[in-house]
C-alpha cells in the first residue's frame, strides 16, 4: 500500500500528470436504472450560496428603501440634513447586513428556521441602532436627527426582516421538498466505507445534500449493488456520462487515501467534469491539519477540486458577458451591417451560419456565425475544416474571416448565455486532425468544457487560432485554455478582451 504524505498529495498537476494510460473520456452508455435516476435531475437546482446572497442584497434593499422612506414621509427632504439621513441609513443597512453576515444568520439553518434565531435577529439590529446612537454622540449630531424617524425605522426595518425571513423560510422548504435547492452528490466508491460515509451525512441537521446513487469499477461482490439504500448505478466512466445529464454539483469519493494510485486514477477520469471533487476523510486515519478540511455538517472533506467559475464569480461573470456584449453590439453594429449586405451581394444564401458545437459540461449548442462559404458549399459538421485558399470560401467570406469579422454574431451567444465573451473557442462536435477526433488526440480534452466557451480566448490571443492541421496545435490550444479555467479572474478576462483586437487583426493564421 502506497504512503502517503500529510501534505495532501492529489493536485490538479498531479492527477493530469498521473501515468496509467491513456484515459477515455468519450461518453459511456448508461445503465436503464441510471438513465432513469439521472433523468429525475435533469433540471438544474437552486444554489444555496446564491440564495442566502440574494437575500444578503434584498435585506440591504429593504432596510435602506424603509429608512429613505420613512425620512421622506415624517421629517421630507427640505431640511438642512438632505444628505445625512440618506448616510445613516446606507451606512446602517451595510453594518446590520455585515453583522448578519458574522454571526451566521446567512447559513441555509439559519434561514429554514428564522423564529429559533429570531433572538441574534434582535440582537444585531438593535445593535446597529446602537452604534449609529454612539456615532451621533461622538460627532455631536444626535441632537439635529428626529428621534421618531430613528425608533420608526427599528420597528419598520425589523418588521421588515421578520416578514422577508419567513417568506425566505418557506420557499427553502418548499424547494427542499421538490429538489430545486439541493447540492447533487454521487459517491465514487462502494464497501462499508461509503456506508459510513452516507449514515455521516444524512445524520446532520438540514441538510442540503442529495445523494443521488453510488458509482464503483468493483464487481458486486467487493461492491454491494445497494449501499445504505442508495443503488450502484454503474462504473467510473460511466459516471462521467451521468453527471453531465443529472447536473451534478459534488462527487464524494470514499476511497481511503492511502490507496493513493486507485484515488489518483480515479480522480485523472473524474477531473473533466465541472463539479466540485471532495475526499471523505470522515474515516481516515490520517489527520491534516484544522484548515485543510471543508465540511458537510460536521462531516469533514479534502478539497480536492472545485468546480471553477462558481456560485459569485459565475454571476460576475455573467454580469460582465450581458455589459460588454451589449457594448460590442452597439459599438459593431455598423460592421455588422455593411457585412450582411456584403454577403448579400457577394453571394446567394442566408447571411448567417449555425454550426453545432461543444458547449459547457460538453453539452451541444447553436453558434452563429455570418457566413463565409458558398451555401451549397457549407459544412455545418465541420467534416473538413478551412485550409488556406479554400474554394469553397466566398471573396468576402475570406476577408471576413481574417479579420474575425465573421465571429461577430456570437456577441448574441454571449447576450443570451450559450457562450461567454472570455473562455475556451468552442469546437464543431466533429472537429478532428488528420481524421482523429479531438477527444482522441489530447488526454484530458473535455476538460475544456468545465466552464461556458468564449467568444475570444486565452490560446487565441496566443496565436493558436485557424486550421488545425496538426496534433501540436491542438495540443497547445487544449494547454491555453485549461491554463485559462484554472487561472480565471474578471481582470483577466479583461485583459483578454482588450488583446483580442490588436492580437487577432496580426494573426496570420485565420484563412
Amino acid at each position: 500500500m502506497s504512503k502517503v504524505s500529510t501534505s495532501h498529495p492529489f493536485t490538479l498537476e498531479s492527477v493530469r500528470n498521473f501515468n496509467d494510460g491513456p484515459t477515455d473520456h468519450r461518453q459511456a452508455e448508461l445503465n436503464a436504472v441510471a438513465s432513469q435516476v439521472a433523468a429525475q435531475y435533469r433540471a438544474d437546482a437552486m444554489s444555496p450560496v446564491l440564495v442566502s446572497g440574494y437575500l444578503r442584497f434584498a435585506e440591504f434593499a429593504l432596510l435602506a428603501l424603509s429608512g429613505v422612506v420613512i425620512y421622506a414621509l415624517y421629517v421630507g427632504f427640505g431640511t438642512h440634513l438632505v444628505w445625512e439621513y440618506p448616510a445613516a441609513v446606507l451606512t446602517g443597512s451595510l453594518v446590520a447586513v455585515i453583522l448578519f453576515e458574522i454571526t451566521d444568520l446567512y447559513q441555509i439553518s439559519a434561514l429554514r428556521r428564522p423564529w429559533s434565531h429570531l433572538k441574534n435577529i434582535l440582537i444585531v439590529w438593535s445593535g446597529v441602532f446602537a452604534l449609529m446612537a454612539l456615532a451621533g454622540f461622538i460627532f455631536k449630531v444626535s441632537e439635529e436627527f428626529s428621534r421618531v424617524w430613528f425608533g420608526s425605522w427599528f420597528v419598520v426595518g425589523l418588521a421588515l426582516l421578520l416578514t422577508a425571513r419567513l417568506a425566505l423560510a418557506r420557499l427553502v422548504r418548499r424547494w427542499a421538498r421538490n429538489g430545486r435547492m439541493e447540492r447533487r452528490a454521487v459517491i465514487v466508491g462502494g464497501g462499508g466505507g461509503a456506508e459510513t460515509l452516507i449514515r455521516s451525512i444524512e445524520k446532520q441537521p438540514h441538510n442540503d445534500i442529495r445523494i443521488c446513487g453510488i458509482f464503483d469499477d468493483r464487481d458486486n461482490r467487493r461492491s454491494p449493488p445497494i449501499v445504505a439504500g442508495y443503488p450502484k448505478l454503474g462504473t467510473i466512466d460511466e459516471l462521467i456520462s451521468f453527471a453531465r445529464i443529472a447536473h451534478i454539483d459534488m462527487l464524494i469519493v470514499s476511497l481511503p487515501i492511502t490507496a493513493e494510485k486507485r484515488v489518483l486514477s480515479m480522480l485523472k477520469k473524474l477531473w473533466v467534469l465541472p463539479v466540485d471533487v471532495r475526499l471523505s476523510a470522515h474515516s481516515h486515519e490520517l489527520k491534516f491539519r484544522p484548515r485543510s478540511y471543508s465540511f458537510i455538517g460536521s462531516v469533514p472533506m479534502l478539497d480536492v477540486f472545485d468546480k471553477p467559475i462558481n456560485d459569485w464569480d459565475s454571476v460576475a461573470k455573467r454580469a460582465f458577458d450581458i455589459v460588454f456584449s451589449l457594448a460590442g453590439i452597439i459599438a459593431f453594429s455598423p460592421v455588422m451591417i455593411a457585412t450582411a449586405i456584403a454577403i448579400k451581394l457577394d453571394s446567394k444564401g442566408p447571411v448567417f451560419f449555425k454550426q453545432k458545437r461543444h458547449g459547457f459540461n460538453n453539452e451541444e449548442i447553436d453558434v452563429y456565425k455570418f457566413r463565409s462559404m458558398y451555401t451549397d458549399q457549407c459544412d455545418p459538421s465541420a467534416v473538413k475544416a478551412v485550409t488556406k485558399n479554400d474554394p469553397r470560401v466566398t471573396r468576402v467570406g475570406r476577408f471576413i474571416r481574417k479579420t474575425s469579422i465573421d465571429e461577430l454574431p456570437q456577441f448574441f451567444n454571449a447576450l443570451f448565455g450559450s457562450l461567454s465573451l472570455v473562455g475556451p473557442r468552442p469546437h464543431a462536435v466533429a472537429a478532428k486532425t488528420h481524421s482523429v477526433l479531438y477527444t482522441e488526440v489530447v488526454d484530458g480534452y473535455f476538460a475544456r468544457h468545465r466552464v461556458k466557451p468564449g467568444v475570444t480566448g486565452w490560446a487565441q490571443i496566443n496565436g493558436w487560432r485557424g486550421e488545425v492541421d496538426s496534433d501540436e496545435k491542438i495540443r497547445k490550444r487544449t494547454e491555453f485554455d485549461l491554463y485559462y479555467i484554472e487561472n480565471w479572474s474578471l481582470l483577466f478576462d479583461l485583459k483578454i478582451l482588450f488583446l483580442t483586437p490588436i492580437r487577432l487583426l496580426s494573426s496570420e493564421n485565420a484563412y
